[in-house]
């Protein structure tokens, strides 16, 4: 999540800022000590998320929220929790933190954010889904056998070869990793690690840096790991 920081104190942003870093997800591009320039940087910048304090000289959180054209969603900043409750009647306005801001409010908070941000990415992927071919073939023997997309568990580099496991089948085809990611729909499948890529909608469980799928245990690198997380609806 792309996030800003609209707070009049360099404190208040500097708390923001600091309980972000700690949630992998969450990316702070930019801070502003007044609305009006963050209002000008939203013209011309895709963001996701804005924490905005309410109680603010020139311009108030109020007076964004309602100037703001097509705003992104908003967390509210306020020592005043009877006036957070009364602004978070809009919409877009998903959650209020009350000042001064604990580290477990904030997780509650970023969970709920995260949240969100997943079911929609699902429902975006249901959409995409719908136009995407369903199936592939593979080349064995010289036959051609169609697999369903939704049967296959996981696919495993294996020298020049990769290996196919379906649920109850597993395939040798000489291919790489790379040509068959070409054809798989992302809103299904993800590469884990650089020899494995995975459906993710078969996975049973996770525990550390691996996914059990069936009895299969699958690695995670440190640097795929982050963007499973985003593809988990998690609770």
């Amino acid at each position: 999540m792309r996030c800003i920081i609209v707070d009049d104190e360099a404190s208040a942003r500097a708390i923001v800022r600091e309980l972000c870093r700690a949630i992998p997800e969450m990316e702070v591009v930019a801070e502003f000590p007044d609305a009006l320039e963050a209002l000008k940087f939203l013209k011309d910048n895709k963001i996701d998320l804005v924490f905005l304090d309410i109680h603010m000289p020139k311009l108030t959180g109020v007076d964004f929220i309602e100037t703001a054209v097509d705003p992104p969603k908003i967390v509210l900043t306020t020592s005043d929790k009877e006036f957070a409750i009364e602004a978070y009647g809009y919409e877009f306005i998903l959650d209020y933190l009350v000042k001064p801001i604990s580290t477990e409010r904030f997780q509650k908070c970023a969970m709920k954010l995260y949240n969100t941000f997943i079911k929609n990415n699902i429902e975006s992927d249901r959409e995409l889904q719908s136009n995407e071919d369903d199936e592939l073939y593979i080349n064995i023997d010289r036959r051609l056998i169609k697999l369903k997309f939704g049967e296959i568990q996981l696919i495993e580099a294996k020298g020049d070869y990769i290996e196919i496991q379906t649920t109850d089948t597993r395939y040798r085809v000489h291919s790489t990793l790379k040509k068959i990611k070409e054809k798989l729909p992302d809103s299904r499948f993800l590469q884990v690690h650089r020899s494995y890529i995975i459906n993710f909608s078969q996975i049973v469980d996770i525990q550390d840096n691996s996914v059990l799928i069936e009895r299969n245990v699958i690695p995670i690198s440190r640097s795929n790991r982050p963007e499973l997380m985003q593809r988990l609806n998690l609770l």
